[in-house]
């Protein structure tokens, strides 16, 4: 079996962008990740509810997922003088076609539109295809969220379908490895 990319969340390398630097999550996070999964203009962003949950119990879930995670990855985005400002993961990993999904939040609104999300899934990507074998990351974003596919798009995505869950309108975007001897591969 083929190594993640980022094997393992204790052991995960931090990567540096230009902007942001990617990380092993923390509990140190967790009051931020709480925040933003109970905000409810970034649950809409994410298809999501806001968590009716109180953070003791939030918590508990977020420090058995440090201990033993999913297959897949999610890391803290922060500044380059390290203030926590969202995460991003990759999941659903398939050894077998070599791709992976892959997904983003900027969680600090004062980042937002200022190239922090750009950078943080660029990081990633060049990470992910140079050191993982995968040749393709899809991802979804919901129809009206410009900013995302503005974003993804200045990443190298191409929107490739659409995806319709309850009330949800999604469109998928990829990006594929290139290759020396395909462009398209």
């Amino acid at each position: 079996m083929r190594r993640s990319p980022i094997s393992g969340i204790p052991n995960a390398p931090t990567l540096v962008g230009s902007k942001v630097r990617l990380r092993p999550k923390q509990i140190k996070d967790a009051a931020n990740d709480y925040s933003w999964r109970t905000d409810a203009e970034l649950c809409r962003l994410d298809a999501a509810l806001p968590m009716p949950v109180s953070f003791e119990i939030y918590l508990k879930s977020y420090i058995e997922e440090l201990n033993y995670p999913r297959r897949g990855c999610c890391l803290a985005i922060e500044t380059l003088d390290g203030k926590h400002i969202g995460n991003c993961s990759y999941f659903s990993l398939d050894d077998i076609k070599q791709e992976m999904e892959m997904g983003i939040m900027i969680g600090d609104k004062a980042y937002w539109d200022q190239g922090c999300g750009t950078d943080a899934i660029s990081t990633l990507l060049n990470h992910i295809f140079s050191q993982a074998g995968m040749r393709r990351i899809h991802l979804r974003t919901l129809d009206w969220n410009k900013r995302a596919q503005t974003c993804f798009t200045k990443c190298g995505f191409v929107p490739c379908g659409q995806l319709i869950q309850g009330n949800y309108h999604f469109i998928i975007m990829e990006i594929r490895r290139q290759t020396n001897s395909t462009k398209s591969d």
